[in-house]
């Protein structure tokens, strides 16, 4: 327990340092996703039920491929704009930041930083180095957390 009285998830094991620490000392496994086609109220529900920040559009599988790829990331900000400015038959597809900037796991936290704050954007997909497919999302507030484990 921290002096606040809030559990942090990292506070139970060792977390490394901001400087050595990988995306995959800090990211979440698990990518939340739905269709282009989704509309705003359907992609808003999602993140609400999953109580996520945001969420994967996936799209037509690459040539040669069959799995589907992420095409584009909604965030929560973005979800509440659209919401307020647009209106609720928006789809999934028009809301969608792409291109996604990815990284592998085994890529800096620092490195990941960086390109979160050239690229103006507050989650990363992370994929698999050898297939290409994602398996979790890192965050602004993922790089926090590792800063807030007093390991600068």
């Amino acid at each position: 327990m921290s002096d606040t009285g809030v559990h942090t998830p990292h506070e139970s094991y060792s977390m490394p340092s901001l400087r050595d620490a990988t995306v995959a000392d800090a990211m979440h496994p698990g990518i939340v996703s739905c269709p282009a086609g989704a509309t705003l109220p359907e992609v808003a529900r999602v993140m609400a039920t999953h109580r996520v920040h945001c969420i994967a559009v996936m799209g037509i599988a690459p040539e040669g491929r069959t799995e589907r790829s992420v095409w584009g990331l909604i965030s929560d900000l973005d979800v509440m704009r659209a919401g307020i400015r647009v209106g609720p038959g928006e789809t999934a597809g028009a809301l969608a930041l792409e291109p996604v900037v990815s990284v592998d796991p085994t890529t800096r936290l620092t490195v990941a930083a960086e390109l979160m704050l050239r690229h103006g954007v507050s989650h990363i997909v992370v994929v698999d180095p050898e297939t290409q497919r994602p398996t979790g999302v890192v965050s602004t507030l993922d790089v926090i957390d590792v800063l807030g484990s007093g390991w600068v």
